[in-house]
């Protein structure tokens, strides 16, 4: 499946043979029998091109990642334990990225406040840059989010 996300185009077996065997020796049958396999799955679909088959992902790598996410969370007897337990795994940089998914999905949330007319988002970067204005500006805020390292929340933050 790496091979086909990542051309992210319709391929043959003998391309994706190829390229593996830029690595490692390899059969031709295995990696038909592998792309068949997808193929029964429902992982990948196919159309006959000549006398060979060219394979199509089905879906994205970010999709198939969120679908393995979703189906292991619901499994959980305790979501929220399992969340805290995952977030506790994260790096600092999984934990921005979570950040940023969390900032793009909040607005489309119900319940979420509506943008005002004319108001654009602020690019991470931009907000960053503010915070940082803000708190040379002031010097902080006592018993705030300034406070806490970057990466730890204060109690009863929301996050």
């Amino acid at each position: 499946m790496t091979r086909v996300w990542q051309w992210n185009r319709p391929v043959t077996v003998r391309e994706v043979l190829e390229d593996l065997q830029q690595e490692r020796s390899i059969a031709y049958t295995t990696v038909m029998t592998v792309m068949d396999n997808l193929h029964q799955k429902g992982w990948v679909r196919r159309e006959v091109d000549g006398r060979a088959y060219r394979y199509t992902a089905v879906s994205t790598r970010a999709a198939y990642s969120a679908a393995l996410m979703n189906e292991a969370w619901s499994r959980s007897d305790n979501p929220a334990a399992a969340l805290v337990a995952f977030f506790g795994m994260m790096s600092a940089e999984q934990r921005e990225a979570l950040q940023d998914a969390v900032r793009i999905v909040a607005p489309a949330l119900p319940g979420a406040p509506e943008a005002v007319a004319g108001d654009k988002a602020e690019e991470p970067e931009e907000k960053k840059a503010a915070q940082s204005e803000e708190k040379a500006v002031s010097g902080g805020e006592p018993g705030t989010e300034d406070d806490f390292p970057a990466d730890e929340a204060p109690p009863d933050s929301g996050r």
